[in-house]
Order: C-alpha cells, then sequence, then structure tokens
C-alpha cells in the first residue's frame, strides 16, 4: 500500500488520517519517508497506526470500492462514500432545508393568535469568527431547537430567532493585521455561520435576523444610552482603567490575563483616564434581590451575589502621624466588615493607586513606593486578589494612629487592597484575616488576637481565626470603649455606636460592584451619541431624531499610539455644531463595548423591522421574558448582569413590562477534543509508567493512538504491556492544540440529524462531554436502521423503494404500550432538557419495533413525530413518504395514553384441553379476547393452535386461559 498527500482530496473521519488519499497497490516501498515503524509496546507508529486495521480494514476499504465502483477517481466525493451511507441523508437533507426556507416554515408572523400561550427560546447570539464553527457550537442550539420544535408540535406559538453580536476586538485587530475593512470581514464571517447553521437544519426565524453592527439596530443601543445619561446613569470620570498600548485601547479586566492582553499577549498597564461610566451600582440591590425568583442555576445566583458582594460594616478613620508623631491633617478612611476586630489592627494597607499615597509617603521612602505602584499597575485586578499567590507590599514610612487604643500602627502598601473597592484602604487585622496574617508573617509585623470561639484566649495556631466569637483585649479607658466579653455581632454593634458618637467613623453597606466603564479606544463600535462643546467642554447629548449616529467610514484604524481613539482620525466627521445652540462642537471619539448590543438584542427580536421604537408595547408585553436562554457559563456574570442592569433600567422608564429579562437559564457543557493519549520515555529511551508527575520530569512525551491504549481498573494502559500506564487527557478545542473539528465535514460523513443527535446523545446536556469522532457511528446505525425499518432494505444498485413498510393494521396492545411508553419517557425528557435519555427511548422502541411482523402506520408516525425535534431532515422524509402532503413541523406532538403506561402486567397459565402449554404476559385487566390473540401468536402455543377447530374457551381473568379443541378434529398425539 502507497499513502500520498493530497489536501485537495475528500478527508478521512479518523483526525489521524485527515488529509491523505489512500491509493490500492500491492507494497509499501522500501525507503518511504513515511515507512512504517513498529514498537514491541506501542504498535505501529507515525500518528497513523490508529488507521492500519480499524481505518484500511473498514471505512478506507469502504471508499476504495465505491470509487472503484464508479469507475471515476475524480468523480466527486458523493461516489467515494455511497458504500458507507446508511440512509440517502445526502438527499433528504438539502431537499428539506431548502423546502423549509422557501416555505418560511419557521417564521414567526408579526400578527399572531394571542390567546395561545408562547414560548421564547433564544440562544446567546454568537461573535461570527473567521473560523467558523466547530462541533462544539451547535450543543447549546440543537437543545434549543429541540425545545422550540416540540413547542410548535404541542400549540405554542414559538420565538426561535438567531442574530451577531459583530463589533468588537477581534474583527477590528484583523482589520489592523490585514488592511480589510472590519464591515468586510464582519459580513462575510456572518454569511459562513449563517450557512453553517443553515446546514444543521436549525429552525430559526431568519426574517427576525439582526446585526449590531447594522445602523437601525445600533440606532437603538444609541437610544439605550441617551436615557441612561439623561438620568444620570452615564457619566464621564477619571479613573484607572487597563490600558494596552499595542492595542491602543482599554480593556475589560476579563480581557487581561497574567499581565498582558488576551488577545496577542501584549502588556497591559493600569493608568487613570476619563472614561464613560454607567452607574450600575444604584441597581446593586434590586440586582441582588430579584435573583431569588429566577429559574437560573444556583452557581450562576451565586456567583452574580458574589460579583455585586453587598456587605455591611463601618468606614473608620484613621488620622495619619507626622514625623513627629503628631497627627496630621490627612485622614485615612478605611472599610471594615469586621469593625468587632478593631483592637487587634496592627497595621493598615492603602492600594497602590489611593489617591492620597503620594501625599503621605515619608520622604526616605517615595521612590520605592513609585516603583511599586508602577510594578502594580501591570496587574490586573484578578491577578492582585487572588488569594494563592503570594502577598507583596512595601512600608509607607509613616503610621496612622488607631482611634479605639491610641496606639500608632504602620501604613503599608500592598496590591492585594484594590482602590476600586471599599475606600481603597483597609485595617489589617492579622490574626482574624488570612490574607493579614500571610502579610504579616512575612514583613514581621505584630499579630494580636482579639476573637475566640469561646471565652478561653485563642493561642497562636499558625493561621488567623476568621470566625466570629468572644472579645478579648478589646478596652481602653482613654477612648471610651469596652467591649471586652461581647459576642461578634454585639460587639460590631458597639463600636459602630462608639465611632459615630466621636466622629471617628460610620455604618456603611458597602458592594465589590464598581461602575460599569463604558468605552473603548477602538473603531469597530457603536459611536457614542455626545458631542463636547468646543467654548466650555460640556457634554451635551444628541437630540434623539438624530439618530442613528453613523460610524465614519476609515481608511486607517489603527491606534493613533497617543491614546486618542481611531475615530480622532475622522476629521470632518468629528467637528460638528450642537443643533440646539449652534454652537461649534467635536463628537465623542470612544466608542461602545461590545457588551452594548448584546445587552438587549432579546428585544429587539420581538419586534426587528420597527423603525419608531425600540420595541412595540404589546409584542414586548407578549414575548417578555425570555422563557429559556441558553448559553455557556463564561457568560454567567458579566453579559447577564450587564443585561438585567438594562432592562431594569428599561423597567423603570416604561418600555419593558417585566423586572427581568430572562426567566430560565441554562448552561451548556463544553465538547472537549477526543482524548489523546501519551506515553512517556527517560533519558535512555526506555518506557515509563505515568504514574506520578515527580516520576516523568526529564521524559519526553510521545502520542499513543486509541486502538493501542486499554482500560485498566481507573487508569489506561498498553495493551502491549500492561504494565505501562498512559496519560489520557481531553483537551478544550482550539486551532492552536490541532483538536478542532469541523462540522461541515461531519455533516458531509454522516449527516446534520446524525450529528444533532450525537450532540444531545453524549451525556447530560449541562455536563462536560469528551468528542469521539468514533462514538457517532452509533447514532447513525440508529437513524439508518429507523430509516430501514419504515422504508425497507436497500435496492440491488444501492438506493431505497419509494414505498414504505408500514400497514394500515389495528396496532395490538403491545406495540401500544411501546409507543405509548416511549412517548411518555421522550415528552418528560425534553422538558427536562434530559436530551440524552429521550434518544436512549426512542432506540429501545426501534428495537423492538424490529421484532413485530408488521407495522402500523399510526404507530410509526407517531414515533417519526417523536424523532423530529431531534432529527428534522429524516423525520421530514419520512412523515412525507407515510403519506402526509405537509410538513411535520406543526402537527401535533403525540401525548401518551395513561392506559398504556401502567406497570400491571402478569403470567397468564394457558392450557390445551386442560394441559399447561405455555404462559404469556397480559395486562391484569386482560380481555379474553387480548389472551387468546395474544397466545394464538405465541411461537409456541400457535402449534396447538392454529387450524383447529375449538369447542369452547374457559377463561379466569388473571388467573388462566383454557382452550378446549374439538376432539372429534383433532389426531391422536397433538
Amino acid at each position: 500500500m502507497m499513502i500520498a498527500r493530497d489536501f485537495n482530496s475528500q478527508r478521512f473521519p479518523h483526525p489521524c488520517t485527515q488529509g491523505f488519499t489512500f491509493v490500492a497497490t500491492p507494497t509499501l516501498p522500501k525507503g518511504s519517508s513515511l515507512g512504517w515503524s513498529w514498537n514491541k509496546h506501542l504498535g505501529l507508529g507515525l500518528g497513523l497506526s490508529s488507521t492500519m486495521k480499524k481505518g484500511v480494514g473498514g471505512r478506507i476499504r469502504a471508499r476504495v470500492r465505491a470509487r472503484a465502483a464508479s469507475g471515476d477517481e475524480d468523480d466527486g466525493q458523493k461516489q467515494r462514500v455511497v458504500g458507507r451511507r446508511a440512509y440517502p441523508f445526502h438527499e433528504i437533507e438539502p431537499k428539506w432545508q431548502e423546502y423549509w426556507e422557501k416555505e418560511r416554515t419557521f417564521r414567526t408572523p408579526d400578527e399572531i393568535d394571542t390567546s395561545k400561550p408562547k414560548f421564547y427560546v433564544l440562544d446567546m447570539f454568537p461573535y461570527p469568527s473567521g473560523a467558523g464553527l466547530h462541533v462544539g457550537h451547535p450543543l447549546g442550539y440543537t437543545a434549543t431547537d429541540i425545545l422550540a420544535r416540540f413547542k410548535r408540535m404541542q400549540g405554542y406559538n414559538v420565538l426561535h430567532p438567531m442574530g451577531w453580536d459583530a463589533f468588537g476586538l477581534p474583527a477590528e485587530q484583523y482589520a489592523i493585521e490585514t488592511g480589510t475593512h472590519p464591515k468586510v470581514t464582519t459580513l462575510r464571517n456572518i454569511n459562513r455561520f449563517r450557512s453553517q447553521l443553515k446546514l444543521l437544519g436549525f429552525s430559526y426565524d431568519w426574517d427576525r435576523e439582526i446585526s449590531t453592527t447594522e445602523p437601525d439596530y445600533y440606532k437603538w443601543t444609541q437610544w439605550i444610552f441617551l436615557q441612561l445619561f439623561k438620568r444620570g446613569l452615564a457619566y464621564q470620570a477619571e479613573v484607572p482603567v487597563n490600558w494596552c498600548p499595542a492595542l491602543g485601547t482599554v480593556l475589560a479586566n476579563e480581557e487581561v490575563v497574567d499581565g498582558v492582553s488576551e488577545r496577542g499577549g501584549h502588556p497591559v498597564i493600569r493608568k487613570p483616564m476619563r472614561q464613560w461610566m454607567l452607574k450600575i451600582t444604584e441597581y446593586a440591590d434590586r440586582l441582588l434581590e430579584d435573583l431569588d425568583d429566577l429559574e437560573w442555576p444556583e452557581s450562576v445566583k451565586e456567583m452574580q451575589r458574589n460579583w455585586i458582594g453587598r456587605s455591611e460594616g463601618a468606614e473608620l478613620i484613621f488620622n495619619v502621624l507626622d514625623g513627629n508623631g503628631l497627627a496630621s491633617n490627612v485622614e485615612l478612611v478605611v472599610y471594615t466588615t469586621r469593625p468587632d476586630t478593631i483592637f487587634g489592627a496592627t497595621y493598615l494597607v492603602v492600594a497602590p493607586e489611593h489617591p492620597l499615597l503620594l501625599s503621605f509617603a515619608s520622604e526616605a521612602q517615595l521612590k520605592h513606593v513609585e516603583e511599586y505602584k508602577d510594578i502594580a499597575s501591570r496587574k490586573s485586578d484578578l491577578e492582585r486578589t487572588e488569594l494563592q499567590k503570594e502577598k507583596t507590599g512595601i512600608f509607607s514610612g509613616t503610621y496612622a494612629r488607631n482611634p479605639a487604643n491610641g496606639e500608632a500602627i504602620p501604613i503599608w502598601v500592598a496590591d492585594y487592597v484594590l482602590g476600586s473597592y471599599g475606600t481603597g484602604a483597609i485595617m489589617a487585622v492579622p490574626a482574624h484575616d488570612s490574607r493579614d496574617y500571610e502579610f504579616a508573617v512575612k514583613y514581621d509585623i505584630p499579630i494580636r488576637w482579639v476573637v475566640s470561639p469561646s471565652d478561653d484566649a485563642v493561642p497562636d495556631t499558625g493561621k488567623a481565626y476568621s470566625g466570629e466569637g468572644t472579645l478579648s483585649n478589646s478596652s481602653n479607658m482613654a477612648s471610651g470603649l469596652d467591649i471586652n466579653g461581647l459576642l461578634s455581632a454585639e460587639a460590631a454593634s458597639r463600636v459602630i455606636e462608639w465611632a459615630e458618637k466621636t466622629g471617628s467613623g460610620k455604618k456603611k453597606v458597602n458592594y465589590k460592584l464598581r461602575d460599569w466603564l463604558f468605552a473603548r479606544q477602538r473603531y469597530w463600535g457603536e459611536p457614542i451619541p455626545v458631542i463636547f462643546l468646543d467654548e466650555t467642554g460640556e457634554s451635551v447629548p444628541l437630540d434623539e431624531d438624530e439618530l442613528p449616529l453613523l460610524l465614519p467610514e476609515l481608511d486607517d484604524f489603527t491606534p493613533t499610539g497617543t491614546g486618542e481613539p481611531p475615530l480622532s482620525k475622522a476629521e470632518s466627521w468629528l467637528k460638528t455644531t450642537d443643533a440646539s445652540s449652534g454652537k461649534p462642537a467635536r463628537r465623542e471619539t470612544s466608542t461602545m463595548p461590545q457588551w452594548a448590543g448584546s445587552c438587549w438584542y432579546y428585544l429587539r427580536f420581538m419586534d426587528p423591522k420597527n423603525s419608531k421604537e425600540l420595541v412595540a408595547k404589546n409584542k414586548e408585553r407578549y414575548w417578555g421574558p425570555v422563557d429559556v436562554y441558553v448559553g455557556g457559563a463564561e457568560h454567567a456574570v458579566l453579559h447577564l448582569l450587564y443585561a438585567r442592569f438594562w432592562h431594569k433600567v428599561l423597567y423603570d422608564i416604561g418600555i419593558v413590562s417585566t423586572k427581568e429579562p430572562f426567566k430560565c437559564v441554562i448552561n451548556q457543557g463544553i465538547i472537549l477534543g477526543e482524548i489523546q493519549y501519551t506515553a512517556y520515555k527517560n533519558a535512555e529511551g526506555n518506557y515509563v509508567s505515568a504514574e506520578s508527575t515527580d516520576s516523568l520530569n526529564g521524559c519526553t512525551q510521545e502520542i499513543v493512538s486509541e486502538e493501542y491504549v486499554k482500560k485498566s481498573g481507573e487508569f489506561f494502559v498498553l495493551k502491549g504491556n500492561p504494565e505501562l500506564r498512559v496519560a489520557a487527557r481531553a483537551y478544550k478545542m482550539s486551532k492552536s492544540r490541532g483538536n478542532v473539528v469541523n462540522p461541515d465535514d461531519v455533516v458531509f460523513q454522516y449527516g446534520a440529524d446524525s450529528l444533532r443527535l450525537y450532540e444531545m446523545f453524549m451525556g447530560p446536556f449541562r455536563d462536560s462531554k469528551t468528542w469521539s469522532t468514533s462514538g457517532i457511528d452509533g447514532v447513525h446505525r440508529f437513524l439508518g436502521r429507523t430509516w430501514r425499518l419504515v422504508v425497507g432494505s436497500p435496492l440491488s444498485d444501492g438506493t431505497f423503494p419509494d414505498r414504505t413498510m408500514a400497514v394500515e393494521d389495528k396496532p395490538n396492545l403491545e406495540q401500544l404500550r411501546a409507543i405509548h411508553r416511549c412517548i411518555a419517557k421522550v415528552t418528560e425528557e425534553i422538558q427536562g432538557t434530559r436530551f440524552n435519555t429521550g434518544i436512549s427511548a426512542m432506540m429501545e422502541f426501534i428495537n423492538a419495533a424490529y421484532k413485530w411482523e408488521k407495522l402500523p402506520r399510526r404507530v410509526i408516525e407517531e414515533f417519526v413525530l417523536l424523532l423530529s425535534p431531534y432529527a428534522p431532515h429524516i423525520s421530514e422524509e419520512l412523515w412525507f413518504r407515510l403519506g402526509n402532503t405537509n410538513s411535520l413541523a406543526y402537527e401535533q406532538f403525540p401525548t401518551a395514553n395513561p392506559d398504556y403506561l401502567k406497570d400491571s402486567l402478569i403470567i397468564l397459565p394457558v392450557q390445551i384441553n386442560g394441559k399447561t402449554r405455555g404462559t404469556i404476559q397480559v395486562e391484569e385487566d386482560c380481555s379474553e379476547e387480548d389472551a387468546f390473540l395474544l397466545a394464538s401468536q405465541d411461537e409456541k402455543l400457535s402449534r396447538y393452535i392454529d387450524g383447529k377447530p375449538i369447542k369452547k374457551r374457559i377463561f379466569v381473568p388473571g388467573k388462566i386461559l383454557n382452550v378446549i379443541l374439538d376432539r372429534q378434529s383433532v389426531k391422536v398425539g397433538v
């Protein structure tokens, strides 16, 4: 056999053979650059070994046969896989996709019967990248499509739209790198995504398609901004931001990883800039309280609670001391949730960006403080607050006085305190806070215990005690504060009361939530509809009738290098006049962040063509809120929190009628790439067992193909040497790792229905799962068996007959029980989004149906309707072949008859002429006629009954059936 590289050939399904064409020749030439190697432990090498037994012996041979049968090696991809197809999905799927598009089958009309129930099911709409979809993306889309199709068939008005979150940094960076305008690449990417989604047969209403980059859409994004501005919820402020000089823009915290930009890996620094902010903190309490009523995963709700971070505590004032130890005019206000521990405060910590830091740092320490501040500016907030990282800090050279006991305590600067949280300063109580404890131990700062879980003093245990308890060492006559012996809660109240009385502080409710930084120094985003008067610099909002403010065409959208956004280059666009006063002005040159367009798109889907208002009130009242919203857990906080904030503002101004946008949120799991098996060689070139990380230091790795690995207990070992354990791990799909699976390839090999079905069958919808190209074979065979059950076996030329195997006979009890149990299970599992077990129920039904002599049309039609939400193409075709002329999309979904769900089967003895000859399984209340019918169909009993004259039957319900034959006509010995 010879192997030749052919990049234009049809790719083979196994990842190790992608891009190779196998040509039948007698032998492998000696000296070939791809010469096979054999290892007694690993088997065939070079990463192609997995194809030798399974590939060449199976799939590859089938393709060679198919090509040979066609008589034309260059006759296209279709000819090469004819021999493998379990059913003609390559004809069925394009046919029905064309039908749905032509007939606009899934269009939700603007005017509908609002007396019917509604179901609004929504995907978190995608960012259309040039790479297109990989097989992980359709997981959530398939689930929502199943729900949408199911609800249509139950008589609901269904809204199931799709659109594109298309502004943002990736398109702009690609444009800068290639010189292509982002509008061009965005449209190209959208077209690519749309074609892939249509290829999978999703029942979206494409008439409602929207893109955040279209002016008739972002007109209303700008309109919402104006409402925020008019209500004081949008303002400008000088704030520390993540600035990336290379990208020329501000980055959100989540866009910074280990001090560099997530995209491109460029250094990021913290620096103050004047930015647009949205006052999300005004809604903090409502965002927190309304979580309780949502049908969301508890983990997501908890993440939002933690992000909002409401806490009750106190602000306490510490006077900064001058060089002589006397109180200066500088006061440090600290926020603490544990005012009861004030006597345990042995130092203060201020954030490196604290506005007063340079005013009180000592002259001797000033240089060191500035150096530390510069280093901290290069770290993200997440890096600085990471619990596992080693704490760093610098002494400011200055002290402050503890108001509770009069002690002078040192002021430190440390990056584990953020300027954006509380007051940017804390009182450090190392005995009762783990971060403070680590810091105090490292820098040899005193640790004083003031809280114990009992009346006994707490010894130094080598770690902080952060719980509540009884106060000790907490009294000072000079200050007038004595909380010794009090429990923590009462002591905290006493300290706040004392602080307010003496002017040393006050009660304070605080939030971790910060106002939303709402500006980006980018080109590819929504223009902010505000101008600044040349004379005064005053900010003036545009009139609503001036919207949309269009994004100007720019040939050069590279960063300016000065911090000025790219829009500052659009001079003719930049200069304008105030419509009300006629005074000269300049436009805002920052654009909105990508989050803006995705905050409210669910509302626009309700009324996408409305040019007069964001959404018509009657349509919003009917369709809102979204019933089911499906997307990745990575959006659990920011996107969902921002959308909830905007929705509540729109609720307050009467645009929407509900307090929350999304009734139920579901996070789908991640599909990981195929499992990768790795063997290890030591320095001597010998294989070693992968039993611990330490034992593999200095070893080289070697990828092992799946067929040479087997499971042994909890681990994987080599088949050739079970003593050698290999590492087995699945990774998230990524281009860099080379484990991305293109859904287009899977659809070509197996069909869209197989891909849909497999992704639902892999495991529980919310769990992460590992992709297996070979695993899709199982569901593909199931669809093939379903096809052959209904249509029959293929003809000699490989095609299938036009007829079906269905008959008009009335179904028997066994068949009715089978289909109604399947109906009940599939219905229940769709409603519970347990799609994999619903598929199992359908597989069980097909197994049972293959044992029947006849296939009643009534039963098989109900099964096809059950299958249709999962595998719509094959279902439509079978429905049509069963004699129906309309699409099944709006047929009534079957309902289970409880009479056929009872588990009341009994074993009924059957006698022939008084002698027991066998038993049958019947319902407890089975009639004589049904019992006799079952007996006559039983393989063993039928030979006593068939063709014999029956004198009478004796039937005792639930006890016995005795068939008395006419002895005059029965031969001796029967």
